[in-house]
C-alpha cells in the first residue's frame, strides 16, 4: 500500500484563513504557470514582489556577518522558466506590522531559515524580516506556514503599500501622547489587499510616531506619516494625529509636507484610503525614477494635494472597517509575564552596568524596561533566534518587536530580572552593549546581495563596528551617541540621509580600473522624526572611510562649543570648510601602488560593478488589468489541478471563480469600486460590456459571456467530472474572450473613480 505524502497545504488548511490560503495558492498557480513558459514573467515578477519574493545578485558571494552558512550556491534544477531568476535562489522579505512579534512566530522563522534559507534572519529597516537564498519552488510552503502563525509576505515588496512601521517605544515610551500601535496596526490590516492600492507606479511607505521630540516612527521621511496628537473638543479630550504625505529618502530626499494638522482618530483611515486613490490616479507611471509620491506632492504643491485629497475623501464608498477598530482600543493592551520588580540591592558587575547604560530603557510603567537587543548588522542565526524566543518566553511572554535601527526590542523586562537576562543574552552572543550609540551602525545589503549595490555597505559597516568597539571605552562622550548609516548605493535603503555621518556608495576611475568609493553625508538629524537632512560633502574610496570617520569625529570633540550637537556644528562650519575635512582622503590611489584600493571590503578580487542592473525593490510598472487577470488564470489553473485529484465539487467551484475574477478584472478598467460581492460584479459585467455589446465577437455573440452568466444564475449547479471539466474549459474560453475585449475596449473606456 503507498503511503500518503501530506504537503503543508494540507496540513495547515485548517490554521490558514481562507482568503489568505486562496491568495497562496493563486501565487502557486502563477508559478508553475509561468515556469512552464504560460505566463508573462513582467506580470509574475509583479505578483511575487507582491507576495515579498525577491531577486538577489551573486557576483559577490561574500557575506559580512562573521556567521558561517553552508547553503549559499546552490542552484535550483528542480523548477525551470524563461528567466535566470529560476535558476537561483532569491530573497523573501516578511511583513511584521510595527515589529510586533511574540515567540512562536520567532520560532517558525528560525525554523524557515534553517529549512529553506542560511540559517540567517536579517531585520530590516521597516522592522521586517529578510531571509536570503530562498528558492523559488519553496515559497508558497514558506507562505503558508507563516500564514499560519498570523504572518504575511503579502505587499512587503513592490508597487504596493509597505510594512506599516510604528516607534518601538509605543505603549511605554515617557513622553509619547498615546500608544500609536493599535492605529498602525489597523492601518496595516485595512490596506493590505485593498483595491485602492493595487494601481501604484510605485512603492508608499507608512509610519506612525507617538511623540515629536524624538527619532520614533521618523514621520518626515515617509511617503505618508502620522504623529500622535491630543486636542481638547468641547471640552474633553480628543485623540488625533498631524498627517504627512511627500516625505522620502532615496536618490533625490523630501521633507514631507504637513497634510492636515489634526486627523481625528476616526477619519485617518479613510483619509489614508483618499490620499492612495489620488496617488493610484495622477502618480507617474512611466518614468519610475519620478513616480513616488514626493515628487507628485512637489508638482501639485501640497494647497492642491491637499485639495484633491479632501474632494476624493467626500466620495469614497462608506467601508464600517474606518472604524470598527475605534471599539477595541479600550480593551487594547500589552500583558506583562512577571510582575514588577526593582533593581534595589542586586549586584552589578561593570560590564553590566556598561550594557545597562545602552541597551536598558526605563518604561513610563514602575517597576519595568524596555531591552535593546544588539544585533551586528541586523543579522542573528537561526540558533540565535530559538534561543532569543525561549529568553522571551522566559522575561516578557509575547513582548518582542523589530526595531528600524534593525535590532529587536523585549519589552516588559522586571528591572530585577535585568541581570539574569542580560547573562542569558550574552550566552547566545547577543549581550553585546551600545544600542543607539556610534557603534550600532545600520546598514542595507549593499552588494552582498542587492542588483543596485556598487559598494560593499556591509563589508564598510562591518570594519566601522570593529575598529569603533575596540576602542569604545575611550570614546569621548560627544561622540557615542553620533549615528552611522551606510547605503550601497544613492537609493537611501541605509538612511545615510538621517545620519550623523553617513555613507552611500559609488565608485570612481583611476586608469584602466574602477575604485570603490563612499559619498560622505553629514549633518542629518535622526531626532525630531527624522527632523532634518544631511549634505552631500564629497567621495572618498571605501578604504579611508575609517580615516575619515577618526577625522571628522576628532574634530567635532575639539571645535564644539558647550552644548553644541553635530548638526548645529556642521551648519556652523559650513559645507566648504566640511569638505576640506575630506580633501586629504579623495585622491585617486594608482593601481600599480596602491593595489588594495581597487578591492572591497571583505572581497579581495579587484573591483568591478559586478551583476549589477535594475533592482527588483519597485518592480515594474504592471497595468492593473494584467495583474488582475492573471489572478484569473491561476485560479483556473488550479481547477484544473484540483480536478486531476477528482476533487470535483472544489474543481467546479475555483472555475467559476476565476470567471469571476476575471470578469471583475475587465469591470475594474472602467469601475475601480466594484468590490468583491460576485452579484455586483455580474451586474456590473452585463451592464457595462455584455448589453453595450462590448463583449461581443461577431461569430459567437456573446456566448462566452454566457459561460459566466448561466453558471452564476444556478442555485444548485452540477458539479460531477463532466459538469467540472467543461467549467473549466468554458472559464478557459472566458478568460480569452476578457483579453480580447480589454484589448479592444482600453483605448476607449474612460475609468470612474
Amino acid at each position: 500500500m503507498t503511503p500518503i505524502t501530506l504537503t503543508w497545504k494540507d496540513t495547515l488548511q485548517e490554521d490558514i484563513e481562507e482568503s489568505w490560503a486562496h491568495e497562496i495558492d493563486i501565487f502557486e498557480g502563477q508559478m508553475f504557470l509561468t515556469g512552464d513558459g504560460k505566463l508573462s514573467e513582467k506580470v509574475f515578477a509583479e505578483s511575487r514582489l507582491r507576495r515579498g519574493v525577491y531577486g538577489q545578485r551573486y557576483d559577490n558571494g561574500q557575506r559580512h556577518d562573521g556567521f558561517e552558512s553552508q547553503k549559499l550556491a546552490f542552484p535550483s534544477e528542480r523548477v525551470k522558466g524563461p528567466d535566470t531568476y529560476w535558476d537561483a535562489p532569491g530573497m523573501v522579505r516578511i511583513k511584521i506590522p510595527y515589529g510586533g512579534l511574540n515567540p512562536e512566530q520567532l520560532d517558525v522563522i528560525a525554523q524557515l531559515s534553517d529549512e529553506y534559507s542560511d540559517s540567517i534572519l536579517h531585520v530590516t529597516t521597516r522592522q521586517d524580516i529578510q531571509l536570503h537564498f530562498v528558492h523559488i519552488e519553496d515559497t508558497p510552503d514558506l507562505m503558508r506556514r507563516l500564514a499560519a502563525v498570523g504572518i504575511t509576505t503579502r505587499e512587503a515588496c513592490g508597487n504596493s503599500v509597505r510594512n506599516v512601521t510604528c516607534c518601538q517605544l509605543s505603549g511605554v515610551c515617557r513622553t509619547e501622547a498615546f500608544d500609536a500601535t493599535p492605529y498602525a496596526d489597523a492601518l496595516t490590516w485595512f490596506l493590505l489587499g485593498h483595491d485602492d492600492v493595487q494601481d501604484f507606479g510605485r512603492k508608499f511607505k507608512i509610519a506612525f510616531s507617538g511623540c515629536e521630540q524624538e527619532a520614533c516612527g521618523l514621520v518626515m521621511m515617509h511617503d505618508m506619516g502620522f504623529l500622535a496628537q491630543v486636542r481638547t473638543v468641547d471640552g474633553k479630550p480628543q485623540r488625533g494625529f498631524r498627517v504627512y504625505v511627500g516625505g522620502g529618502l532615496g536618490t533625490v530626499p523630501h521633507q514631507a509636507k504637513v497634510l492636515s494638522e489634526f486627523t481625528a482618530e476616526d477619519e485617518i483611515l479613510p483619509q489614508a484610503q483618499a490620499v492612495a486613490r489620488v496617488f493610484a490616479r495622477l502618480g507617474e507611471k512611466k518614468n519610475r525614477n519620478r513616480a513616488r509620491i514626493k515628487f507628485l506632492v512637489a508638482d501639485l504643491g501640497i494647497e492642491e494635494f491637499r485639495r484633491l485629497v479632501e474632494e476624493e475623501r467626500k466620495i469614497l464608498p462608506y467601508d464600517d472597517r474606518w472604524t470598527a477598530f475605534l471599539s477595541t482600543l479600550p480593551h487594547y493592551k500589552e500583558t506583562p509575564s512577571r510582575a514588577p520588580a526593582h533593581l534595589n540591592g542586586v549586584a552589578r558587575s561593570a560590564e553590566f552596568n556598561n550594557w545597562y547604560e545602552t541597551n536598558v530603557y526605563q518604561q513610563r510603567q514602575e517597576g519595568y524596561a524596555v531591552v535593546t537587543v544588539n544585533l551586528p548588522l541586523g543579522d542573528m542565526t537561526t540558533r540565535q533566534s530559538f534561543q532569543l524566543a525561549d529568553i522571551a518566553r522566559k522575561y516578557v511572554g509575547d513582548n518582542i518587536r523589530a526595531t528600524v535601527e534593525q535590532n529587536i526590542v523585549l519589552r516588559w523586562v522586571p528591572l530585577a530580572d535585568l541581570p539574569n537576562l542580560y547573562a542569558d543574552l550574552k550566552a547566545i552572543g547577543l549581550g553585546a552593549p551600545g544600542a543607539g550609540t556610534i557603534v550600532d551602525i545600520t546598514s542595507c545589503p549593499g552588494t552582498d546581495t542587492c542588483k543596485l549595490g556598487i559598494a560593499s555597505s556591509r563589508g564598510l559597516a562591518g570594519e566601522l563596528l570593529t575598529g569603533l568597539t575596540a576602542k569604545s571605552a575611550s570614546l569621548p562622550d560627544a561622540i557615542k551617541g553620533l549615528k552611522i548609516k551606510i547605503s550601497g548605493c544613492f537609493n537611501s535603503c541605509g538612511q545615510h540621509h538621517v545620519a550623523d555621518i553617513g555613507f552611500f556608495g559609488n565608485s570612481r576611475r583611476s586608469g584602466n580600473h574602477k575604485v570603490p568609493h563612499f559619498q560622505v553625508v553629514l549633518g542629518g538629524r535622526w531626532r525630531e522624526n527624522a527632523g532634518s537632512y544631511g549634505l552631500a560633502v564629497g567621495a572618498v574610496p571605501s578604504k579611508n572611510v575609517p580615516q575619515v570617520v577618526d577625522a571628522v569625529t576628532n574634530r567635532y570633540v575639539a571645535d564644539r562649543e558647550r552644548g553644541e550637537s553635530f548638526q548645529d556644528w556642521i551648519g556652523r562650519i559650513g559645507k566648504k570648510e566640511a569638505r576640506a575635512l575630506l580633501e586629504p582622503f579623495m585622491g585617486l590611489p594608482v593601481f600599480e601602488l596602491q593595489p588594495e584600493f581597487f578591492s572591497d571590503w571583505g572581497d579581495p578580487r579587484v573591483f568591478s560593478l559586478g551583476d549589477i542592473g535594475i533592482g527588483e525593490c519597485a518592480g515594474e510598472v504592471v497595468s492593473l488589468f494584467s495583474f488582475e487577470i492573471a489572478q484569473a488564470e491561476s485560479e483556473a489553473w488550479d481547477a484544473q489541478l484540483v480536478l486531476e485529484k477528482k476533487s470535483f465539487v472544489e474543481a467546479e467551484e475555483k472555475a467559476y471563480r476565476s470567471m469571476i475574477s476575471a470578469a471583475r478584472a475587465l469591470v475594474k478598467t472602467q469601475f475601480l469600486d466594484v468590490g468583491d460581492d460576485p452579484n455586483r460584479i455580474v451586474d456590473e459585467f452585463k451592464s457595462r460590456f455584455y448589453d453595450t455589446q462590448l463583449f461581443f465577437d461577431p461569430f459567437v455573440k456573446g456566448k462566452f459571456a454566457h459561460y459566466l452568466l448561466d453558471r452564476h444564475d444556478q442555485t444548485n449547479p452540477k458539479q460531477d467530472a463532466d459538469a467540472a471539466h467543461r467549467l473549466i474549459e468554458e472559464s478557459l474560453l472566458f478568460i480569452e474572450a476578457v483579453h480580447a475585449c480589454e484589448s479592444k475596449t482600453s483605448n476607449t473606456v474612460l475609468i470612474e473613480i
